[in-house]
């Protein structure tokens, strides 16, 4: 008893990290819709939010790893919540000047925070308590993150997009600044408290390698990460999740506001994605492993998410909301179950491999942007979700056949 005592603290203190995460994330569909008004922006542009922000995973994913080698991963959670209060601080001349790619620097810093803190935090979460027990606590940080994003977007989205709009968009701005001061306070007391608590040991090397490669066998004789063909496409799996994943529930506002719903109410369907992701983490809680195995589930998930989309783009109004809702509960399981199989059998690689998978995040910046270019050019953000149906397409062949393939 005294032993799992020894760990729920620091787990709790991860938790509280995974829902930072999540609040600092998920707010970026209400940006989008806020600054989309503003700034009097077309859906190309307005999806630069997305773009500045994932696209910092790309850029960090390798960089972060020597970072957190010479800080210690619980110093880097620190310097990580120091970043993200940089960017969010960014936001306050951002808005005094109404300039759009001054929150963008503010948003890429952020992003560049969270890709620390994302790198630095996820050991603890697997490696804090029982091995058996590891996938149970990663969807509980899941849970986590998600209910965030649930009370960032009502939070956030009550201030920024409910009540009269001012014809004057430095007075539209000035909505902005309290609450990213707050969140700068909160960001910079977290930091603090990670800095000084005693409740948060250092991971050794030893234990994270040895949790990297547990179950995992070691093929000595590929001398190139690149040559594992399951992390490849893994890489490319990735990519794609995370592009649908951020399409359905980051576009949800904007889309809903295009389909005549007022934004008092629109502001609001950014849960919708989230509230299916809780229950689809719920419900992978329970079923896996127990009553289904995670590749079945990752290729039910693939093509429900599939179904899901093809009725978001042929159903009307609500119905279509719904649709989108229904995509975020099919993509909860996703994640966990594409990384193991993408690591498998990378023995010394795992690492690089690791590095090379949060690059592919980078889906998150580059899908809503095609997504925005493509509702522009066609003059229909429903249609536009047909980018969604190749990508899920893509997961589903990873879940049946990618994931097997042992060489090129």
């Amino acid at each position: 008893m005294s032993k799992k005592n020894s760990y729920l603290g620091p787990l709790f203190i991860i938790g509280i990290l995974f829902f930072v995460m999540g609040f600092v994330t998920w707010v970026n569909g209400t940006l989008i819709t806020f600054f989309k008004k503003a700034f009097s922006l077309d859906n190309t542009s307005s999806y630069l939010v997305t773009f500045a922000f994932f696209i910092s995973y790309t850029v960090m994913a390798i960089p972060c790893s020597m970072v957190l080698k010479k800080t210690g991963f619980k110093n880097g959670m620190s310097l990580a919540l120091g970043v993200m209060a940089v960017g969010t601080l960014i936001f306050i001349p951002a808005a005094e000047m109404a300039s759009y790619p001054l929150f963008l620097v503010g948003l890429f810093t952020i992003g560049i925070g969270l890709t620390v803190l994302q790198t630095a935090s996820n050991p603890y979460a697997t490696i804090l308590g029982p091995r058996e027990s590891a996938a149970q606590r990663i969807s509980i940080m899941g849970i986590a993150n998600k209910g965030a994003g649930i009370i960032s977007q009502i939070v956030i989205g009550k201030i920024l997009l409910a009540g009269a709009t001012s014809s004057d968009p430095k007075e539209e701005l000035d909505k902005v600044a309290m609450p990213y001061m707050i969140l700068t306070a909160i960001l910079i007391g977290l930091a603090l408290l990670i800095k000084f608590s005693k409740g948060l040991t250092e991971v050794s090397e030893e234990e994270e390698e040895d949790s990297s490669e547990a179950g995992s066998h070691v093929n000595v004789e590929k001398s190139s990460v690149l040559k594992y063909p399951n992390l490849v496409l893994g890489v490319l799996a990735i990519f794609c999740y995370v592009g649908v994943e951020v399409l359905a529930a980051d576009t949800i506002i904007t889309y809903g506001v295009s389909l005549g719903f007022p934004e008092t109410e629109a502001s609001f369907f950014g849960t919708y994605p989230l509230v299916g992701m809780l229950i689809g983490y719920f419900l992978g809680i329970v079923l896996i492993p127990k009553f289904v195995s995670q590749q079945a589930y990752l290729i039910f998930s693939a093509i429900l998410g599939m179904v899901a989309a093809l009725f978001a783009i042929y159903s009307p109004g609500f119905t279509s909301i719904i649709c989108l809702a229904i995509a975020g509960f099919a993509n909860a399981v996703i994640w966990p179950a594409l990384w193991p199989l993408a690591l498998h059998g990378l023995g010394k690689f795992t690492k690089i491999g690791s590095a090379l998978l949060v690059m592919g995040i980078s889906g998150g910046a580059i899908i809503p942007v095609a997504y925005g270019r493509i509702a522009d050019s066609i003059q229909s953000t429903q249609h536009a979700y047909w980018i969604m149906i190749p990508l899920y397409i893509f997961i589903l062949y990873f879940g049946l056949v990618g994931h097997k393939k042992k060489s090129w």
